[in-house]
């Protein structure tokens, strides 16, 4: 069975909401508008104003209410129409959903998700085309899940409402009309594990996300080359499946990470650094970065393309390690 990304996102919403009257969904534009992504629409029709919820524009606000709905014994699902809005709720989520547990000695809980678009790709500018996600998976308390196809973003999403602890589910936002395969029957996505999308023995590629699907394009694009590249959705940014990226490490020697956040600092560095020091002798190669350029997102169409990894920047840099260059 087909559907794209954003019915699949939609179709968890309503799974989860039929499942379970404790869960509801509130932000910005959720309800009478439908979702700034078309997400949620037809949901208020379908469940009412108590389980969705239109918010003012205060992600502090509402974030912090749906932190103290979960330890109240509610099951909140919060959208943050986009990962640089949500900095306006930090201090709510990482002094607060995260800490809580740890500083009350494990007597509070907080069984919150919350939902956001990330990535760039769309003519939005600086201000709404970031990819921060690497910045939550910085911090201990919370789980920080990347989906990167219609099926793991259904499933993560029911897999995330039963979790006990904060759950962050990171869209980016170009893959909501993208069609993909879904269960059918439904069946729950592992949120602890990575997932290999494509084997292969010459080159391990990491991606996650929007990503992705360069990454399998790179990887099409390396067989007319004679090069058969492994690529590694991470899927699941915190807690980091270490074990499947060291085992692809030790079947290629050679890695390409791809990563649109900004080189310095990103997320794709915290996978090298693992490889480092886990996996070094396997290695028959430096590890590649292939990241955002270090700017504000450009407005203009061939500037954005020129600042996020493309599918050609992956393919060099995998020939440029393989010493084999198109």
């Amino acid at each position: 069975m087909k559907m794209t990304y954003r019915e699949a996102v939609r179709e968890g919403l309503r799974h989860v909401l039929k499942s379970d009257p404790r869960v509801f969904l509130m932000g910005e534009d959720v309800g009478r508008y439908g979702g700034a992504f078309a997400v949620s629409k037809g949901l208020l029709a379908e469940f009412g104003p108590d389980r969705i919820r239109d918010t003012p524009l205060s992600e502090s606000t509402f974030t912090g209410a749906g932190i103290g709905a979960a330890i109240g014994g509610m099951r909140p699902i919060v959208e943050i129409m986009t990962v640089n809005f949500s900095m306006l709720a930090l201090d709510q989520i990482v002094n607060s959903a995260a800490a809580l547990r740890h500083m009350s000695g494990g007597q509070i809980s907080v069984p919150l998700v919350v939902r956001m678009a990330t990535g760039g790709g769309r003519q939005l500018a600086a201000q709404h085309s970031h990819s921060l996600e690497g910045w939550y998976a910085h911090v201990p308390g919370i789980k920080v899940l990347a989906p990167a196809t219609p099926n793991d973003a259904r499933g993560m999403l029911v897999a995330a409402i039963e979790d006990p602890d904060p759950v962050f589910i990171f869209e980016h936002a170009t893959l909501y009309p993208v069609e993909g395969e879904v269960d059918d029957p439904f069946q729950p996505v592992d949120i602890s594990r990575s997932t290999i999308r494509r084997a292969g023995t010459d080159v391990s590629i990491f991606a996650y996300g929007g990503s992705l699907g360069k990454a399998l394009q790179a990887s099409d694009d390396l067989t007319t080359a004679g090069i058969s590249a492994e690529v590694v959705d991470i899927r699941v940014l915190r807690p980091l499946d270490e074990a499947t990226i060291l085992e692809s490490v030790s079947r290629t020697h050679r890695v390409v990470v791809v990563d649109e956040m900004w080189r310095t600092g990103s997320f794709a560095g915290e996978i090298s650094a693992l490889i480092m020091e886990k996996a070094f002798y396997d290695l028959d190669a430096p590890v590649v970065r292939v990241c955002s350029a270090e700017v504000p997102m450009p407005y203009a169409k061939h500037m954005e393309a020129a600042a996020l990894p493309q599918t050609a920047n992956i393919v060099a840099a995998a020939q440029e390690i393989l010493g084999r260059h198109g």
